[in-house]
């Protein structure tokens, strides 16, 4: 094993929460390195799809924001937290617009979305592939500093070391004054032991939370995990695919066997997932040719206008398999995707242990139980960057 020179602020993990603070941190002063368990960018967050969530439409405003956070949460969200996340939303965008990062304008202005549980328009994307443009903008910005990258590189362990700390990671001992923890949730792990459908990529397994416990850190909600509703359920090679939920947006609805309409399709994840269970359970679901249950998304509503600017992924992966979303509606059934809960933080996104940071999935409290679309992306950008500025504040 080699050690490597100490470094102001180590972050575990390169999705887009991770570089976010590790930009942040670098960006404010400090001597940073990333330490990942693959490649940099191979994560959930370059697979989101939907969009990011800020009041930047001229009917909506932070508070507004923060109001259907906190509905969507049943009232369990940390509303310090949410006003943070909310009240950061629109300059955590124009962050972004300045690393590159080009949403889907139209008429001078952003193309909005209003998703499940919005009370306005809020939702900006880059066409169905948000996540992707997002990450990879920000790891252009890591790549172009001068901070250290250790790929293929898990943590393995973590400890305090008289008011810093020392991570393997891999190979690596690493020396930090601080570390920022942005390893994502466990629902990949987790679908694995169900036996279930995940939309998760496969580095999603959650031992870095477990070490973080291991030594202190407090964590709340770790049991709430999330079911996207709309998991692709056929062709085959759909299912474990999260159908964007923009689908939704711009006009598709969910229908039952009989073709009736069962939910608002516009609610909040965990109720419109629960209707569709609900559907099925009653005999009114669909069975998918190898016999699994679904319902149908009547995808054939949303105006071909729409779907080409802000669906355009999802259009080509269904074309590919042989079914035209425009033309015919498809099948779909919820898939589990998100880790809700996480390590408790603070509003600079500390952990209850000095010096020990987190951001992105594996942090709690944002979202409560319950997390709406596109507040995940928002997340990892605004709490990244308060935990990488914090970090190196403290490592001063």
């Amino acid at each position: 094993m080699s050690t490597a020179a100490p470094f102001d602020v180590l972050v575990i993990g390169s999705g887009a929460a991770g570089l976010a603070a590790a930009v942040s941190a670098e960006r404010a002063g400090a001597r940073v390195a990333i330490a990942t368990k693959g490649s940099l960018q191979a994560c959930n967050s370059a697979k989101a799809q939907g969009g990011i969530q800020a009041a930047v439409g001229p009917d909506d405003s932070p508070e507004q924001h923060a109001a259907d956070v906190l509905a969507s949460s049943h009232g369990t969200a940390d509303l310090r937290l949410v006003e943070v996340l909310t009240g950061e939303g629109p300059s955590a965008i124009h962050w972004l617009e300045e690393l590159g990062v080009e949403f889907n304008r139209e008429e001078g202005g952003y193309r909005l979305a209003r998703c499940g549980g919005a009370t306005a328009k809020r939702l900006l994307q880059v066409g169905d592939r948000t996540g992707h443009a997002l990450t990879k903008g920000l790891r252009d910005a890591w790549e172009g500093g001068a901070g250290a990258s250790f790929e293929n590189a898990p943590l393995i362990s973590l400890e305090p070391r008289d008011g810093s700390w020392r991570a393997v990671c891999g190979d690596e001992a690493i020396d930090a004054t601080t570390v920022i923890l942005a390893a994502g949730g466990r629902c990949f792990a987790e679908a694995e032991v169900r036996r279930e459908l995940s939309t998760n990529h496969p580095n999603a397994t959650g031992e870095v939370t477990r070490i973080a416990l291991d030594i202190g850190a407090e964590a709340r909600d770790l049991d709430a995990l999330q079911y996207h509703p709309n998991g692709g359920a056929w062709p085959a090679n759909q299912q474990g695919y999260a159908i964007p939920e923009t689908t939704r947006a711009y006009g598709a609805v969910l229908l039952n066997a009989d073709e009736e309409e069962f939910t608002d399709s516009l609610g909040p994840r965990d109720v419109v997932s629960q209707a569709i269970l609900d559907e099925v359970a009653k005999g009114k679901g669909v069975q998918t040719p190898d016999g699994r249950p679904a319902v149908y998304l009547d995808t054939t509503r949303i105006p071909a206008a729409d779907a080409e600017v802000s669906l355009p992924y999802m259009l080509r992966r269904y074309r590919a398999a042989g079914i035209d979303p425009l033309t015919e509606k498809i099948l779909t059934y919820p898939v589990l995707h998100y880790q809700n809960g996480g390590l408790v933080i603070d509003t600079d996104a500390e952990t209850t242990l000095e010096g020990l940071y987190a951001c992105g999935e594996i942090a709690g409290g944002t979202h409560g139980r319950n997390r709406m679309m596109g507040n995940s992306l928002l997340e990892c950008v605004v709490f990244g960057r308060r935990a990488g500025r914090a970090a190196a504040r403290k490592a001063a």
